[in-house]
């Protein structure tokens, strides 16, 4: 419970890169759905595709200092120990490249296979529906 009150948190306080590309993700590009800050115990993942298993982490500037680049490095081994493979993003390129840095995601999504028939060819049809009686 304590993580999904920080999930909760974090949703609330993302930074601008963060802000501009979920705006995008919520777009599904590709097909693909995403969640923003992802709990993942005992982490809390920037963004996540959980049809593709891929978690999707904004480094800004202190993710290069210090002891950063060993934490981050021992995460991604704890997430991939999950199942989860992690793209890793600098904040900058968000800011000069969002196509890009979208077209890098959808390219990780894929190499995860394709998305859901349901993403992929939107919602199913309503009771008594039926798209292949019209044909």
């Amino acid at each position: 419970m304590k993580q999904v009150r920080r999930a909760r948190k974090l949703r609330k306080e993302m930074s601008l890169p963060e802000v501009l590309l979920w705006q995008q993700l919520q777009k599904r590009p590709g097909g693909y759905r995403f969640r923003k800050q992802f709990p993942l115990t005992p982490y809390t993942a920037d963004f996540a595709c959980l049809s593709a298993r891929l978690l999707i982490e904004i480094d800004g500037e202190s993710h290069e200092r210090g002891t950063q680049p060993r934490l981050d490095e021992a995460r991604d081994r704890f997430t991939a120990a999950q199942g989860f493979r992690t793209l890793r993003l600098p904040a900058t390129e968000i800011l000069k490249n969002m196509e890009g840095c979208l077209t890098a995601i959808v390219i990780a999504c894929r190499q995860a296979g394709p998305p859901p028939p349901s993403l992929r060819d939107g919602p199913p049809p309503r009771s008594g529906e039926d798209p292949e009686e019209d044909q």
